[in-house]
């Protein structure tokens, strides 16, 4: 007979019947268990969407996003061979100098630090300066006429026809710029655009020695040239000028890549939510498989094979996968035309909100192989389930724990969580750490959890109430859900609480450094000749100089004697190429400020007559043209050659606001090289600091502002922005938590019920069975939340020593805010989910669940 059965072919249709029918009355459960894996699915379907809808955004939009078929530019004037090349590309061509300066407005007398362009020719010719009113993007090249970035305008409530102080020079304010080629909301934020006529440029005196001022050129083929192949070929030759050049097409790379690290941190943020909602889907069903048990004995009694039991109920589970992974598909689809506003301001381009399906399909099959997979743990008990079990339904007896098949699932989970964080990072290396994070954050957990199971047994006393012993007592009986609750309210907590700690470490490390007497004003390109009296000015004004920093322009010419065509042939010097198109602004001093700290070599203030320079290099300048102490350095100091070595390496807190460097040189070399010079200083509120700016604009017009207060403001606005993002997506995981939490009490109503109603028989009253449910999902929810927090502590601290490189401190009053959130939210929703035990008849109860 055995034999027979043993050879009988598995009928699928059968299978199905028989899962369909095992299923309609546990539909609602099984859609509760699986409804964890809907947010997760979600978010990611909207992650996906958005991002094949930019790619397409970026493919249409590509060429207004440079504006031009070819951009040229660089950070000095092109000598008069680039120029000679320059005049003869292109069938039209634009020219572009941009630079900071402060501007005046002359109604309100408010300054600010903005980013002034002066333009001349058609530019742009793919898209256009959107303007109000839509002519003055045109027109204002016409006269002495200034387009003014709208969040400027908004800000000093000005308006078209006022008039705008550019250096020397007045402007009418003949347009609002609402948007430039390539412009992003953040940008305008941070850096506000100004554009005025070229031809007005010299009249307002800010072109000077020592002008930071970069040259663009913009050129439109009409024919049909081949762009790349052009630019590449004078690659080499704006390469040896100092400069770059841009195309349609490596803008849409470079644009596209931008975008490709904000995705992917987003779809890991979804995918931890995932990942929660894949905790609450196994332990879901290994409840469910638990209950089940006298089913399946009884239809193996009946001549079921255990390969037919287990696909009975792995076609159950793919069928509630299927739809949880619809489900969420629909809700991602419907988040993302939420996306696109809350991101705009992060991209130059609009986006699009149209529906992807390759995103659908793309998170339904994911959900589906996650619900299959996670579940698979639980399913492969059935395996084992004997008839026996009929009679004695032990947990023992359905033990997994040798049996092979448990630790290929194991393996096959950690592999797909490390191939998706790869698809998502990019590299196996950042992969694997993602991966074992995540699973040293699952294994803290349960074996916090693991701890508490096994101490609350030596703990209850016989001494104690019986209310206090029952709520201890549900911490480890059988059935219990410590495991599972402890392991998904902690990592929820976790998440958030570690987000919350780097947003706020972030901040605090800018605000710092407006705390005391720190410098939180810059006046940078002094003149040497104006440098007394901006000095003089500043104390008249009753501020301090705290210090006066010279800066002189440079470039690298040799390292060690290899110079950049060298470092190009030869990979293997391990010199970036960039060190040598990069123009350095350093300065010369005896001594060490604050923000730095020598960790190689010996720090040398003077120079020695007759004898090499040595200087002083920073840690990652160092690292980036592989050099270390004693090694020969050549700077072209406007064309004179020093020849220099390195005689200490320094580490530089650039986290700090103020002057720091790359390359330090002593005193007694650089004091007659072409400078400007930096003044900081520091303004006690906002009406000094107006003040104080007025008059410096209206006496040194050339001179820049930098005020860290107005810096602040903004970036508090960006974080604000980034940070709402973050929030928006690990919203996702809070809402998971929240669900696996529910379905977890949920099934631990469904196991509790008995014990409940027996309760109840015996007398118990509701208050007694109330405080019981009470204080079992306080002690889950403050160990849970408890055990979350110091993940999020630990983790924090990692990236803000290994990642920011910032000091670390910790606001406990908002972390325990979080952790008593967390733990209210547990013990409401157990006691929710034990009113239907608490307001009905034992009889009726015992009914319904029979």
């Amino acid at each position: 007979m055995d034999n027979v059965n043993f050879k009988r072919k598995i009928n699928i249709a059968w299978l199905f019947k028989m899962a369909l029918r095992d299923s309609r009355r546990n539909r609602g459960r099984l859609l509760l268990f699986i409804s964890s894996i809907v947010f997760g699915i979600g978010a990611l379907v909207a992650i996906y969407s958005l991002r094949y809808n930019i790619q397409n955004d970026i493919n249409s939009q590509a060429a207004t996003l440079i504006g031009a078929d070819l951009s040229i530019s660089g950070n000095k004037e092109p000598d008069d061979k680039l120029q000679n090349l320059l005049n003869k590309l292109g069938d039209d061509r634009s020219q572009e100098r941009s630079f900071p300066s402060m501007v005046l407005f002359t109604k309100s007398q408010n300054t600010r630090l903005v980013n002034v362009k002066a333009l001349q020719g058609n530019f742009p010719y793919y898209g256009e300066l959107e303007t109000a009113p839509v002519q003055a993007g045109k027109s204002f090249k016409k006269g002495k006429y200034a387009l003014v970035d709208k969040t400027l305008m908004l800000q000093f409530n000005a308006k078209v026809n006022d008039s705008l102080k550019v250096g020397n020079e007045t402007f009418m304010i003949t347009g609002v710029l609402n948007k430039a080629p390539g412009q992003t909301g953040i940008a305008a934020g941070i850096a506000p655009i100004v554009y005025i006529p070229m031809q007005y440029l010299d009249k307002t005196g800010l072109i000077t020695t020592g002008s930071r001022i970069n040259y663009s050129y913009y050129f439109k083929f009409n024919n049909n040239t081949n762009i790349e192949k052009l630019a590449k070929g004078l690659d080499a030759q704006l390469d040896k000028a100092g400069f770059n050049y841009d195309t349609v097409e490596s803008k849409k790379e470079g644009t596209s890549r931008s975008f490709a690290d904000l995705s992917r941190f987003l779809s890991l943020v979804g995918f931890i939510a995932l990942l929660l909602g894949c905790v609450g889907v196994a332990s879901a069903i290994n409840i469910y498989i638990r209950e089940k048990i006298r089913s399946i004995a009884i239809m193996r009694c009946m001549g079921v094979k255990a390969s037919e039991a287990f696909l009975i109920y792995l076609i159950q589970i793919t069928g509630i996968g299927l739809i949880g992974s619809v489900a969420g598909a629909l809700l991602g689809t419907g988040i993302q035309q939420v996306l696109p506003m809350v991101l705009k301001d992060f991209l130059p381009i609009t986006i699009s909100a149209g529906i992807s399906w390759l995103a659908i399909g793309q998170g339904v099959i994911l959900g589906l192989v996650i619900s299959i997979l996670f579940a698979l743990l639980p399913l492969i008990s059935i395996r084992n389930i004997s008839p026996l079990n009929t009679l004695r339904l032990s947990v023992d007896d359905i033990s997994t724990a040798r049996d092979p098949f448990r630790w290929l699932v194991y393996i096959l989970v950690l592999l797909f969580i490390t191939s998706f964080a790869y698809l998502q990072i990019g590299n196996w290396a950042g992969a694997a750490f993602f991966t074992i994070g995540i699973a040293l954050a699952f294994m803290i957990l349960t074996v916090t959890a693991w701890l508490l199971i096994r101490f609350t047994r030596l703990l209850v006393m016989s001494s104690w109430s019986y209310i206090w012993r029952q709520g201890f007592a549900n911490l480890y009986r059988p059935n219990n859900q410590t495991i599972i609750l402890t392991v998904s309210i902690g990592l929820s907590t976790a998440f958030i609480c570690t987000l919350f700690l780097i947003q706020q470490l972030l901040i605090g490390q800018v605000t710092l450094s407006t705390g005391g007497n720190q410098s939180n004003m810059i006046l940078f390109d002094i003149q040497p000749a104006q440098k007394k009296a901006v000095a003089g000015l500043t104390r008249e004004q009753g501020l301090p100089v705290l210090s006066e920093v010279p800066i002189i322009t440079m470039r690298l010419e040799k390292v060690n004697g290899k110079t950049a065509a060298d470092a190009k042939k030869d990979s293997t010097l391990r010199i970036s190429e960039r060190a040598y198109a990069y123009e350095y602004r350093v300065t010369y001093r005896d001594s060490l400020t604050a923000s730095e700290q020598v960790t190689g070599g010996k720090w040398e203030g003077k120079a020695k007559p007759g004898k090499e320079i040595p200087v002083s290099a920073e840690e990652r300048f160092a690292t980036r043209i592989n050099a270390k102490v004693g090694d020969k350095l050549v700077f072209n100091v406007q064309g004179v050659m020093m020849q220099t070595y390195i005689s200490s390496i320094r580490k530089v807190n650039w986290n700090k606001v103020s002057t720091n460097f790359q390359v330090v040189f002593p005193t007694g070399v650089l004091e007659d090289a072409p400078q400007i010079h930096v003044l900081l200083t520091h303004v006690p509120n906002n009406t000094v600091s107006a003040s104080y700016q007025q008059a410096v604009v209206k006496k040194f017009p050339n001179v820049s502002i930098i005020d860290l207060g107005l810096i602040l403001n903004v970036l508090d606005e960006l974080l604000g922005k980034i940070g709402y993002v973050i929030k928006f997506m690990s919203g996702f995981s809070i809402i998971t938590g929240i669900i696996v939490l529910i379905s977890s009490v949920r099934i631990s109503k469904y196991q509790r019920i008995q014990e409940s109603v027996l309760l109840r028989t015996l007398g118990g009253s509701r208050k007694q069975i109330f405080a019981i449910t009470a204080l079992e999902y306080f002690f889950l929810g403050a160990l849970s939340a408890l055990t979350g927090i110091v993940i999020a502590i630990g983790s924090s601290w990692l990236l803000a020593r290994y990642t920011f490189n910032m000091p670390y401190a910790v606001n406990f009053l908002p972390v325990a805010a979080i952790f008593f959130i967390i733990t209210l939210l547990t013990v409401i929703i157990g006691l929710l989910n034990s009113r239907g035990v608490l307001n009905k008849p034992p009889l009726e109860i015992l009914r319904s669940n029979s």
